[in-house]
């Protein structure tokens, strides 16, 4: 064989293993992510960033949208396959509709220790719990609420809950996330019902101040050390069942992004650019309690059904569901 032959010969092998490495490349298999941008959306920003989806095989594609109802719709029409921080209510309300078509990997348990949810007032008026509200000013007070029928639901019920009623002792709007700080900075609302980082947000720029948080639990599970699971990490059933082995990876990476969250404190930097929350509040934002579905006590999984039973009961979700049905463990326990 000549020179130029083995050097043929050579450069057609190159050809070859690069386009082997193209192909091995291209496996990776595609799963598109319905991402909130608050803080309760930082498992897939880590599991992103650390490789846990890469070493995985799994190509995850991060879908931005505004709150709970764009991430049902989308699982609804096929274009999401996931959502790093459904909200539960619009998840089990979106399966009375579609059977079978939310499920959840892990749930976000947040109480006033775990602080996600909680009512601030603006700045000149005065309360100090939820039940000061009623008093605080002529009435109806102008309240927004975070968006999505599962927060408005649990405005209206903490409210009704210390004997307001809508129209008369006040007013609810539903209001995108990212507008909070600033409505209330301008004083366009007396009191809302805002989620973290907002809230964190709004105290630390004067623009409003905490009255109560861990609201949920105080007032619908009624146990202040409870934890409400009001959001969580869900998957829909047409991907569970279609990519079985591709869901089962999925949920790896998740478990090892939460355990990180839980153990290692530097995962909040990940909170910088990827969420509202402002650089300076990374390390310090309160976070929900993360867990994966077998991590959750027999007492958690009554209290989700609890809050569940709650919005039922008060028409937001107008059949029964047993939640149960909908919790999921797809990695066998994984720990790696």
């Amino acid at each position: 064989m000549t020179v130029r032959l083995i050097r043929t010969a050579m450069l057609a092998g190159a050809a070859l293993l690069a386009l082997a490495a193209g192909q091995g490349a291209l496996a990776a298999d595609k799963v598109k992510v319905g991402v909130f941008p608050v803080s309760s959306a930082l498992p897939y920003f880590v599991a992103v960033e650390r490789g846990y989806f890469k070493e995985q095989g799994i190509d995850a594609e991060m879908v931005k949208l505004m709150g709970a109802p764009p991430i049902v719709q989308g699982m609804l029409t096929g274009d999401l396959d996931a959502g790093a921080n459904l909200v539960t209510v619009d998840g089990m309300n979106a399966n009375t509709k579609k059977e079978g078509l939310v499920y959840y990997m892990s749930l976000y348990g947040q109480n006033k220790f775990a602080k996600m949810e909680q009512f601030v007032v603006k700045t000149g008026m005065q309360a100090a719990s939820v039940k000061d509200i009623k008093a605080a000013s002529a009435a109806p007070k102008k309240i927004m609420s975070a968006p999505g029928a599962g927060n408005m639901a649990m405005a209206r019920a903490v409210l009704g809950a210390v004997g307001m009623k809508e129209g008369a002792d006040y007013t609810l709007t539903e209001l995108a996330m990212n507008l909070h700080a600033d409505a209330m900075k301008a004083g366009t609302f007396d009191f809302g019902y805002t989620l973290e980082p907002n809230a964190t947000v709004m105290n630390s720029m004067g623009a409003a101040k905490t009255v109560e948080a861990g609201v949920v639990s105080k007032y619908i599970i009624g146990r202040e050390e409870a934890y409400a699971y009001m959001a969580g990490g869900a998957i829909t059933g047409k991907f569970m069942k279609e990519r079985p082995e591709v869901a089962k990876r999925f949920s790896v990476a998740w478990r090892k992004a939460l355990k990180d969250i839980e153990q290692d404190p530097t995962t909040r930097e990940l909170l910088k650019g990827n969420t509202f929350t402002p650089p300076e509040l990374a390390m310090t934002i309160p976070l929900p309690r993360m867990l994966m579905i077998d991590q959750l006590s027999v007492q958690d999984k009554k209290d989700f059904q609890k809050v569940i039973d709650f919005t039922i009961q008060s028409g937001v979700i107008k059949d029964p569901v047993e939640t149960a049905k909908y919790l999921v463990v797809l990695d066998k326990k994984a720990s790696s």
